[in-house]
């Protein structure tokens, strides 16, 4: 070892033996690295390799060695796709579906988002928070440690501003990392019936700058689709968010080619989420924008639909493909990220490093974080999960099995279990 990599390693906080390594870097398959070590200061990754590399009186310089009697470490999970703060239910709407409605014929009906956002805003703060940590706890006990959180469910000044507080809560409270996102282009509400481009007025010049005013929101989303809003409805919205210096994503193409993934790349978007009907076009812009393709098993699987996200276009185009639950009332009532991990791979195709990928480094890019998360790096923050597996294969391979043995976040162990 060099005398720089010595110094790097001495007074670490904690040292991470007898593991084996899923770094998910560019290094080779899951970035893997057998028989390996990782060293903790502060909140950060202070030094990670082979075990055979460290020093021989490396244990003396920690201040405390865990024996990870040969487990698995990934990066933590990172679930950029969500909608978890909300209130009431729509099981009512599943057993429509199962007689035959179709989602579109529930949303014109007045139900599906509607029917949320009536609930939502009869909700106050506590109701709020409440019930969504029970959402969030859930998502927590299979080691995610970021989480994107949209707004959408209010569609009115005070409801939004309530729910993206309730998100900040939920960061604060609970050892997890809350990217929040104001989707206020999520439906039209019932005040607006027959004037959305009025509403997008209000979302444009009422809300989002209350939102930047406030900092409750990084980045912004729009539903640019056939029954929510059009391309250049979405347009405005995008504007408005530049000049507020916020980050863009946009639900685009999940049940028609509005184009909207070329829109998001022109804007240099950080995700387009969806995507079951994007065409080749669209995944070219997005290729060249570095736009992140945010693909949602869940709602594809709650809404039975038959149309597959063009894999193999993504795959040769170089398009990241991350991976969420989209968890919302409707069409994704889902807190299992490890579930949609076997779903992206026997219902899209993928293979499960890239269903791994989507969950940790191409997760984290979808935010706009790589910087910091998503791969097992020195200086990244020290947010890793410790599983009780053979390879890393098996986290997409098995269906209601939990193998989490230890979630570290900032560099401290957690137990999701001890804040229900």
């Amino acid at each position: 070892m060099s005398a720089a990599q010595n110094r790097t390693f001495r007074n670490v906080d904690s040292l991470w033996l007898n593991v084996h390594l899923a770094t998910m870097t560019p290094t080779g398959p899951y970035g893997r690295i057998t028989d390996g070590a990782l060293a903790i200061r502060g909140d950060k990754i202070a030094w990670i390799g082979k075990r055979a590399e460290l020093p021989a009186d490396f244990e003396s310089r920690a201040d405390e060695v865990h024996d990870g009697k040969s487990c698995w470490i990934t990066p933590g999970l990172v679930d950029c796709h969500t909608h978890l703060v909300y209130a009431g239910s729509r099981a009512r709407e599943f057993e429509l579906r199962l007689q035959g409605a179709s989602y579109e014929d529930i949303a014109r009906q007045g139900g599906g988002i509607r029917s949320t956002v009536a609930a939502t805003r009869e909700a106050d703060e506590q109701s709020l928070f409440s019930q969504s940590s029970s959402r969030l706890l859930a998502l927590m006990q299979e080691g995610v440690t970021t989480v994107e959180i949209k707004s959408g469910y209010g569609l009115d000044l005070e409801t939004e501003l309530r729910m993206l507080r309730v998100a900040r809560k939920l960061g604060q409270n609970y050892p997890v990392t809350v990217v929040p996102t104001y989707l206020g282009a999520h439906a039209l509400p019932p005040e607006y019936e027959g004037r959305s481009d009025e509403y997008i007025d209000f979302v444009c010049h009422t809300v989002m700058p209350e939102v930047a005013t406030q900092k409750l929101a990084v980045s912004v989303d729009a539903f640019c689709e056939s029954i929510g809003f059009t391309p250049a409805q979405t347009e405005r919205v995008f504007e408005t968010a530049k000049k507020l210096g916020l980050a863009l994503k946009l639900h685009a193409e999940q049940l028609s080619d509005l184009q909207g993934a070329e829109l998001a790349a022109r804007y240099g978007a950080l995700s387009a989420e969806h995507l079951e009907y994007v065409s080749e076009e669209g995944v070219k812009a997005m290729a060249a924008s570095g736009t992140v393709a945010v693909l949602l098993p869940g709602a594809f699987y709650f809404l039975k639909e038959t149309r597959v996200p063009p894999i193999d276009h993504l795959r040769r185009h170089r398009v990241p493909m991350a991976l969420a639950t989209d968890c919302n009332p409707g069409s994704s009532p889902t807190t299992s990220l490890l579930l949609m991990l076997n779903m992206a791979c026997t219902l899209f195709g993928m293979t499960p490093e890239e269903a791994l990928a989507g969950v940790t480094c191409n997760g984290a890019r979808a935010l706009g974080i790589q910087d910091r998360i998503g791969t097992l790096q020195t200086g990244k923050d020290a947010d890793f999960v410790i599983w009780d597996i053979s390879e890393p294969a098996e986290l997409s391979y098995r269906i209601g099995f939990n193998p989490l043995k230890q979630v570290v976040r900032h560099g401290k162990p957690v137990s999701p279990l001890a804040h229900q």
